[in-house]
């Protein structure tokens, strides 16, 4: 039977011929196929120093990416050219912490030596997943620039709980793959932090900026700033959103919301300043809960940013 509103195969939401949204662009990952920017999830969660879920997320912001279009009114152009592959998310073991990191890093490395695309996106999960996708593309291409932000150092101590969301730069200064220099930490908010954790930035030459010197000097600024004396001493740079750096009135679904952020515009404009420049190699995005979230405010918010990374 023919029939000529029913299709078993397909989704019954409306189409408009003549705009194409974000998620039509994905293809999924095959050998031999060739791609823009390599997208691969890391579901994982349970280092989270508090309750998360954020291991969702992954799932959650490729669906937002079908709220959006591909037409950039700004510069008058359509993106729908640049194809994202999709290498899918990460299987993780449901409870050894050290063998998930491993699978983690494992995964991001099968997805860079496919050579299939020029940039990388990792969403994840709550910002332990930073540790093995940062080691994974320094031992690839080499020095690592990382410019993050965040309201948090994540430079806890691991004595007190091992790895965690909270240790991710710490462990990788302290494996030797990341050097304090080379770590630029933007939006560190008041309230938020110890001491101890702001002294061992200073100690280890990391550049941070909090919400108060952003004020001052300027958001994109600081950015290119930063961009500008990294480019001449590391090999690739790298970018990591954790979303809990937006005001919790812009991102109400992070395990760590507060006041005194940055606003979502904020947000977008300095990832797609940074985003510009050719030696940044991957991003990855973390600590949307969608749990939490009210009307994936923050999941769209997260592919907005995906969507400046990928456009430029």
């Amino acid at each position: 039977m023919s029939f000529q509103y029913l299709n078993p195969r397909a989704s019954p939401k409306f189409k408009d011929r003549y705009t194409t949204k974000a998620d039509e662009s994905r293809l999924f990952y095959e050998k031999g196929r060739k791609g823009d920017i390599g997208v691969v999830g890391l579901p994982f969660s349970k280092s989270s120093i508090s309750f998360s879920m954020a291991s969702e997320a992954p799932k959650t912001i490729r669906k937002a990416l079908g709220a959006f279009s591909t037409y950039d009114g700004s510069r008058d152009r359509d993106f729908s050219e640049v194809v994202w592959l999709d290498y899918g998310d990460v299987q993780t073991h449901p409870t050894d912490l050290e063998e998930t990191l491993h699978r983690l890093k494992q995964s991001v490395t099968d997805m860079i030596d496919t050579e299939a695309c020029s940039r990388y996106i990792v969403l994840g999960g709550d910002h332990g997943i930073s540790f093995p996708s940062i080691s994974a593309f320094q031992k690839k291409y080499g020095r690592v620039g990382v410019i993050q932000w965040d309201a948090h150092h994540d430079l806890r101590n691991l004595d007190d709980g091992g790895r965690t969301n909270g240790t991710p730069f710490r462990s990788l200064i302290e494996a030797g793959v990341l050097k304090g220099e080379d770590l630029v930490q933007i939006g560190i908010r008041d309230f938020s932090n110890a001491k101890a954790y702001s002294d061992y930035a200073k100690e280890q030459g990391v550049r941070f900026y909090t919400m108060g010197d952003v004020e001052r000097q300027g958001l994109d600024a600081v950015v290119a700033k930063e961009i500008e004396r990294l480019k001449d001493k590391v090999d690739i740079i790298y970018l990591s959103v954790d979303m809990d750096v937006v005001d919790q009135a812009f991102a109400p679904g992070c395990p760590a919301v507060g006041p005194g952020g940055m606003t979502s515009r904020e947000l977008l404009s300095s990832v797609a300043t940074a985003s510009r420049h050719t030696l940044v190699k991957a991003m990855d995005i973390v600590e949307v809960d969608p749990s939490k979230d009210v009307r994936d405010i923050t999941s769209r918010l997260a592919a907005h940013v995906m969507m400046r990374f990928m456009y430029q």
